[in-house]
């Protein structure tokens, strides 16, 4: 281990850990400074970014792509630890991000068992 690497920026560390880096009062004044045309969260319909839905969660992801406050957004999510919800791309639940939303009800155990059930029709 080298000497920088014990080198700490102590002011830094106390900024950190006692005023959040990205509040959500920011996201919104970087918002307001925006085209409101090119915030897909705040011309389409609210409940998109909090949708039970797979497929419109994912919309709701893709939406986040090119908007221009994506990163400040997503980085407000991390540290607030959103509870759920899709924030500057990225789906969170109970504050972590998850890759994405499954639907519900348990998956098969395997393809030969749903191939068998779909053909016979009876229940695995």
């Amino acid at each position: 281990m080298t000497i920088s690497e014990l080198v700490r920026d102590h002011a830094a560390d106390v900024r950190t850990h006692t005023e959040p880096q990205a509040p959500l009062g920011a996201l919104h004044d970087a918002a307001s400074g925006v085209d409101e045309e090119l915030l897909p969260c705040r011309t389409g319909d609210a409940e998109l970014w909090f949708a039970e839905s797979p497929s419109d969660v994912e919309h709701a992801k893709a939406l986040c792509t090119n908007c221009p406050v994506q990163a400040l957004c997503l980085d407000g999510a991390l540290e607030r630890r959103e509870p759920w919800g899709v924030w500057g791309g990225e789906l969170f639940l109970q504050g972590v991000v998850i890759p994405r939303k499954r639907p519900r009800g348990r998956p098969r155990k395997s393809e030969q068992v749903a191939a068998a059930t779909h053909k016979d029709g009876a229940a695995a």
